[in-house]
């Protein structure tokens, strides 16, 4: 079954408040055949040494709850 993408974006929109605050942002780019979420991160996350953390701590946990399917999540350039 596909992940819906309507779910995976509005799991995002509760994760753009906490990035906003930092001057950073997120954007999905897709969801790989292997139930992978791509995102982009901007702004003042985009390159930032806590990205990592961030994506593990706040992004993958987020998602995952929204839609326990996703096998993980990816930031892409």
């Amino acid at each position: 079954m596909a992940i819906d993408v309507n779910i995976v974006n509005e799991a995002l929109d509760q994760i753009r408040p906490i990035l906003q605050r930092d001057g950073g942002g997120i954007e999905l780019v897709d969801i790989t055949d292997e139930d992978i979420v791509r995102v982009r991160l901007q702004g003042h996350c985009a390159g930032c040494p806590g990205a990592r953390m961030t994506l593990s701590n706040i992004v993958e946990q987020i998602l995952a709850q929204a839609c326990p399917e996703i096998k993980g999540v990816q930031a892409v350039d």
